[in-house]
């Protein structure tokens, strides 16, 4: 019989978030809880440990109980500085990544996702979900900040980022990567306005 995967998830903080103005997302309230603690309570069953990248206000996102690991340079480089900083301190095989502000990450993430690993050659797979047209015909959103992928791709993503690239899709593109496509768009949607987090607010009533 197969032994289960290490699998240890890494939780997004790092960012600026410029259209909350400013405010440290992951600790802004939903009915009165932390969007952090939503998203942990989520993929806590789904992963051996937690890791929580944050550049700022680590001691309140110490109080949760995991290990806090910032960007390693200090001008908020984007999500794969965040990728990067969790695939350097994970010594599980795998490492999940979600962002901090999907409080409706789905429960079964990791079990979808790890289906891309059915060949060899897979070192990422991430999130897509179908959109219809009117004309209906369907295309596909992809979510690349909710993926999993090997840890083994450090190298990779540290080549990228000294090379002076920040784009996810094309640091993507240089690997054996695969989309899982997930049916309920929203359980990705995530909170970068006031007017978004009252709307998810209200649905949550």
């Amino acid at each position: 019989m197969q032994e289960a995967p290490i699998i240890d998830a890494l939780i997004l903080c790092g960012g600026r978030a410029e259209r909350m103005g400013g405010m440290d997302k992951g600790l802004i309230e939903l009915h009165h809880k932390p969007l952090v603690t939503w998203v942990i309570e989520r993929i806590k069953p789904q992963v051996r440990q937690i890791l929580i990248n944050a550049n700022r206000n680590q001691e309140i996102y110490s109080q949760w109980g995991y290990p806090i690991f910032p960007d390693a340079t200090p001008d908020y480089a984007g999500p794969l500085a965040g990728f990067q900083a969790g695939l350097s301190a994970t010594r599980a095989e795998y490492l999940l990544v979600v962002p901090c502000d999907s409080p409706l990450v789905p429960i079964n993430l990791v079990r979808e996702l790890f289906r891309g690993f059915d060949s060899e050659q897979t070192q990422l797979s991430y999130v897509a979900t179908p959109v219809i047209s009117e004309d209906g015909e369907t295309s596909f959103q992809t979510h690349p900040v909710f993926c999993l992928m090997k840890s083994n791709i450090l190298p990779s993503l540290n080549n990228f980022i000294h090379s002076g690239q920040r784009k996810i899709d094309k640091w993507f593109k240089e690997l054996h990567s695969v989309q899982i496509v997930f049916n309920d768009d929203s359980a990705f949607a995530n909170i970068n306005s006031p007017d978004e987090l009252k709307e998810i607010t209200q649905k949550l009533c």
